[in-house]
């Protein structure tokens, strides 16, 4: 028997293993595939403080964005640069294979091309295809959107699940900036992510008709696919992270931020809770619902009130016309309002941007056009 068994070989998962391995419990990590790191199903692109998260060398850094540029449908681009390192574009493939290679290193087990069929909380058995059964005293379950776990115990799926199409095509840019689309996807955004000189990732996110969005959206660029794949981004919290002898991290606990679908920073940050409460239940040889909720409270410190802001920002955006969107770029396209966004933007923490431009007078005379009184009361 294990004392940890995490389920899920991504960066959630291997953090969940080095650090438990690390604090001496004795730890397994369950993989589904042969291969860590594949398939890629991320655009890659971390903040610097996710990228510090991984705590990795810079060997799967391909590019470093400095900013970004807004486009609209019928207006000039919002565009700003902070002039200095805002993100990290890698290789997911060889940034979560160097996290694993971590976790081993630090202790943990790996158990590979072991799919996970079902888990029995009451009697602390992971059933695998393979018809082996894993016994442990706590799961960690970083096994992504569509979590086996999470329907072993019971918990409702996160209320929006959001589909994604990325392809690495040929795009001649010397921009150290990120390129963003809102009205190529109604429910979210496109984007262009600069990989090389002459090369990017395209792709967009929506719940519907994504298919058809993302090949209106290529057009833009080119008919020449490098590389195409597709995934799943769960939007919104679970109702429960936590419960006898479990815990649920990452995509799994409907951890990615709302605002960019990005889920490497609270996946990791849920990681390093989950396995300090870990540590602290076998401590006390306590693996109950009562003595696992402090992960609860952890992260809902660290970070909840920021998803909680986000999806309540997200449930607006989804009632944004592409006219809204446009007035919306207008409105934020001055020096003023550019410094602000250059001086506090932050990708995994934009709740303060985002109470800085509500107070601006550009965004309050958009009013209820743009939902912001709802906003207001949440921010302000």
């Amino acid at each position: 028997m294990y004392d940890v068994v995490v389920i899920g070989g991504g960066p959630t998962g291997s953090s969940a293993a080095r650090l438990c391995a690390k604090a001496g419990l004795s730890t397994l990590l369950v993989e589904e595939h042969a291969t860590i790191g594949y398939p890629v199903q991320c655009a890659g692109l971390l903040s610097n403080s996710a990228f510090a998260e991984c705590e990795v060398s810079n060997r799967s850094v391909f590019k470093t964005v400095s900013g970004a540029k807004i486009f609209g449908s019928s207006v000039s681009p919002l565009s700003f640069d902070a002039g200095e390192t805002k993100a990290y574009v890698v290789d997911r493939g060889m940034l979560d294979r160097e996290m694993a290679e971590h976790a081993a290193e630090a202790g943990a087990d790996f158990c590979l091309k072991t799919c996970v069929t079902s888990v029995n909380p009451e009697k602390h058995l992971i059933h695998t295809a393979g018809g082996e059964d894993i016994s442990y005293r706590i799961v960690i379950a970083a096994d992504g959107p569509r979590s086996t776990a999470a329907r072993s115990f019971g918990v409702t799926p996160s209320p929006f699940i959001y589909s994604g199409i990325q392809a690495e095509v040929l795009y001649e840019t010397d921009t150290p900036q990120v390129e963003l689309y809102p009205n190529a996807a109604p429910e979210f955004f496109a984007w262009a992510i600069p990989l090389t000189e002459n090369r990017a990732r395209i792709g967009l996110c929506g719940t519907k008709n994504v298919p058809q969005l993302f090949s209106a959206f290529k057009k833009r660029f080119t008919d020449m696919n490098v590389h195409l794949v597709i995934g799943t981004i769960p939007i919104g919290i679970r109702k429960h992270t936590c419960g006898n002898g479990w815990m649920l991290s990452g995509d799994a606990a409907g951890f990615p931020k709302p605002t960019s679908g990005g889920g490497v920073y609270t996946g990791i940050r849920s990681a390093r809770h989950a396995a300090a409460t870990a540590v602290s239940a076998l401590e006390q040889e306590d693996f109950s619902e009562k003595a696992l909720s402090g992960y609860e409270t952890l992260w809902k410190n660290d970070f909840g009130r920021e998803l909680e802001l986000g999806f309540a920002a997200l449930k607006i955006r989804r009632t944004l016309s592409a006219d809204d969107i446009d007035a919306g770029i207008s409105a934020l396209n001055n020096p003023d309002v550019l410094r602000i966004i250059t001086e506090h933007g932050d990708m995994d923490r934009p709740s303060d941007l985002i109470k800085r431009l509500l107070r601006r007078p550009e965004i309050l005379a958009l009013g209820g056009k743009l939902g912001m009184k709802t906003l207001l009361r949440m921010f302000l």
